[in-house]
């Protein structure tokens, strides 16, 4: 006795594939992107004594604490230490 194979079809596949499509498109379309707000930087020139912290102290960003003040004059100098050197120059951000 031979035994046929049933033949698989993609009409499964297909239609699970449209049937999400018009789920998640309308979910998709009602979604607003909001651009992010324009950094402005001051450059500041590192003075002897200064820290990353006395920096970011004094020009501390409203509504953000000190080491998040931080964490952004790291981010934005590419820094990987927290190491200064007096001349050098960092952006900071307003």
């Amino acid at each position: 006795m031979v035994h046929k194979r049933k033949k698989l079809t993609l009409m499964p596949a297909i239609t699970l594939a449209a049937l999400s499509l018009a789920v998640t498109l309308p979910v998709l379309s009602s979604t607003r992107l909001h651009a992010a707000t324009p950094t402005h930087y001051t450059t500041v020139t590192v003075q002897s004594g200064d820290t990353l912290w006395s920096i970011a102290a004094a020009h501390i960003v409203p509504g953000a604490g000190i080491q998040a003040t931080v964490d952004r004059i790291t981010d934005a100098n590419h820094l990987t230490s927290p190491s200064l050197q007096p001349g050098e120059e960092l952006r900071v951000p307003e």
